[in-house]
C-alpha cells in the first residue's frame, strides 16, 4: 500500500504494477483526516492510496 499526492499517483501506480504484476486499486482519501497520511515520495499530504488488493 502506498500513500501519494496527486503529483506522484502515476509513479505509485507504476510501482505497484511492476512489483505485484496486478492492476492496482486506487482509492481517494476523502472520508478520513488527510493530515494523518503523507506522500511516500515528497512528504506532502496524501490524496490517494494505491494498493495491490
Amino acid at each position: 500500500m502506498k500513500y501519494c499526492c496527486s503529483e506522484h499517483v502515476e509513479l505509485a501506480l507504476d510501482e505497484v504494477v511492476d512489483e505485484y504484476e496486478v492492476a492496482p486499486q486506487l482509492t481517494k482519501l476523502e472520508s478520513v483526516d488527510k493530515s494523518e497520511f503523507v506522500c511516500g515520495y515528497c512528504g506532502q499530504p496524501a490524496v490517494y492510496i494505491v494498493a495491490n488488493e
